[in-house]
């Protein structure tokens, strides 16, 4: 295959900028120790990218997909929030002496507060 040129590419990914945003990725990745889907023919790995985009050995997608995540700094995980359970008295124990209620730290009652939902909100769920 001759030199890839922009115009070989250009019906695989529309935006002239973004298939050089693309290629360059790739010719990273190349760099990086990324395996290469074609022969080299002793070309530099920004012709490599562009030729494999253009025989369409890599996918346009995916490439954007993994520059994306690439430029990601922090991934941000959902995770459940621990849910407030109330405490409950011993069983057998109906004695309520052995409550404390004085004894309780500051950071005690923001983490007991932190579950508490308003009344107003309790009747529309």
């Amino acid at each position: 295959m001759a030199r890839v040129t922009v115009e070989d590419c250009i019906d695989k990914v529309e935006n002239r900028f973004e298939l050089v945003l693309l290629a360059g990725h790739r010719a990273r990745s190349i760099s990086s120790g990324s395996p290469i889907t074609i022969d080299r023919d002793n070309d530099k790995n920004p012709v490599v990218a562009l030729r494999e985009i253009a025989e369409e050995k890599v996918s346009p997608e995916d490439l954007k997909e993994e520059f994306i995540h690439s430029l990601q700094k922090f991934v941000e995980v959902d995770e459940p929030e621990p849910e407030t359970v109330p405490m409950l008295a011993a069983p057998g124990s109906d004695d309520d002496s052995d409550v404390q209620f004085d004894r309780m730290s500051e950071e005690e009652l923001l983490k007991g507060l932190e579950g508490l939902v308003p009344p107003d909100k309790e009747e529309e769920d």
